[in-house]
């Protein structure tokens, strides 16, 4: 195996060369055969290992395990302590998420304070095969079924192309020590229960069952990639970014002949899980929505519009003093007096200056906000019915502000002036307030 796991740094892993691996040793079989096989080969490698404090006593003597081999073996050893089921409570996540981010930002984090390269992690081909049946097993796009990648930005993974078996005979030839876990011989987990149930009963079936896998697996994983490029051609026509928001146009997404598929393929890395109700959206009327913890997709007459969650609170009010000649939060707009007026537009209005009460506020709308719109003497309107009346949808609503002089609406800015503080033929001060 040794000469096998040389060849295959050569072919797959040649930027390993010169550099620093830290490689992740819980004590178990696969990882003592991984840091083994690194040593023979003189590599530059340092240990890091895990306390979960999962296991009682248990999980001390892995600790003390690793110590000493490392000690003995001249190798340096970074060891740390996790209270996991605290921190899986208190984020309300498995203990096995808990476990897993916990490992990994301390790995990443002994990457830059250590001065190493890469981490090593001891995944084989068995591992590969438990995870495709656990995603198959729960429902999962192809992208659950292409494996474990061999590597994954700084993660290196460099046993997946080796069994069980080989590992196991590696270190029988070899003499290697290791700790056994416990929690491995339970049917607790759906791991376990994979590997020692199904996987059994695949091999029994098929002695080469490994083998027609990883070609299988190839074949899925070229097609994944064709997948991705015909995604973003199609996104290319269908999408279209403005500011923070993404615009899917629902004409030319339904003439598309698998458009669910399209959209999962766009959605996913944004964490929606909820994928029926993605796609009844499509159909649904408009103001319907759907939400993933940090986005909305909403849908919005021929459009479904992704934008970020605004989590901040929608009471934020911002200032003006009465010679205050230009704003740059939240909105670009310049005050300035002027003698003549030109034609009221949408970016900018002409006050009677005499009606202004300062501060002036710049403030979202709310509900039950009302105006008198420019040219309807006396007249009030709700914000709300000017909205639907300019068919802006949800978003250009939560966007919209409000220039306000003490509790009146002066400009609904973008939108419309009120009529209450219009120039009149005898207003001695007239101020242009334009939106750039």
């Amino acid at each position: 195996m040794l000469q096998k796991f040389q060849n295959h740094l050569l072919h797959n892993f040649q930027f390993l060369n010169g550099k620093k691996i830290l490689l992740a040793t819980s004590g178990g079989k696969d990882s003592m055969v991984m840091v083994h096989l690194f040593q023979q080969l003189d590599y530059k490698i340092g240990i890091a290992h895990c306390n979960f404090q999962l296991r009682g006593m248990e999980s001390f003597e892995d600790q003390n395990f690793v110590q000493e081999y490392a000690a003995t073996n001249d190798i340096p050893v970074f060891i740390t302590q996790f209270d996991t089921k605290a921190f899986a409570e208190d984020y309300k996540i498995s203990t096995q998420v808990a476990a897993r981010e916990l490992r990994y930002n301390w790995f990443y984090e002994l990457l830059e304070s250590e001065k190493f390269d890469y981490i090593g992690t001891a995944h084989h081909a068995d591992d590969n095969l438990e995870t495709f049946l656990i995603n198959l097993s729960r429902g999962t796009g192809l992208e659950g079924l292409t494996g474990i990648p061999e590597q994954n930005e700084k993660v290196i993974r460099p046993l997946l192309a080796f069994n069980q078996e080989e590992m196991e005979e590696y270190a029988r030839l070899n003499n290697i020590q290791w700790r056994e876990d416990s929690s491995n011989a339970s049917d607790k987990y759906l791991r376990n229960k994979i590997r020692h149930h199904l996987v059994p009963m695949l091999k029994e079936l098929n002695p080469n069952f490994l083998s027609s896998f990883h070609k299988t697996q190839m074949y899925l994983q070229e097609a994944q990639v064709m997948v991705e490029d015909a995604s973003i051609m199609i996104y290319q026509q269908v999408a279209k970014q403005k500011e923070d928001d993404i615009y899917f146009d629902l004409k030319k997404l339904k003439k598309l002949p698998n458009y669910k598929s399209y959209l999962y393929q766009w959605l996913k890395e944004f964490e929606f899980s909820a994928w029926d109700d993605i796609y009844d959206l499509v159909e649904s009327q408009s103001g319907k929505y759907i939400f993933s913890p940090e986005y909305r997709l909403l849908k919005d007459r021929d459009s479904l519009i992704l934008s970020p969650i605004n989590f901040e609170i929608n009471e934020e009010k911002y200032f003006i003093n009465e010679n205050q000649k230009e704003v740059k939060v939240p909105l670009n707009l310049t005050f300035c007096k002027v003698a003549d007026i030109n034609l009221t537009t949408n970016s900018a209005i002409f006050v009677d200056a005499d009606k202004l009460q300062y501060p002036l506020i710049l403030r979202r709308w709310n509900e039950g906000d009302s105006f008198q719109p420019f040219g309807m003497n006396g007249k009030s309107k709700k914000v709300s019915k000017l909205f639907k009346d300019e068919k802006l949808s949800l978003i250009e609503k939560e966007n919209s502000w409000l220039l306000c002089s003490n509790d009146q609406i002066v400009w609904i800015i973008g939108l419309r002036q009120d009529e209450r503080f219009r120039i009149e033929n005898t207003t001695k001060n007239r101020l242009k307030i334009q939106l750039e």
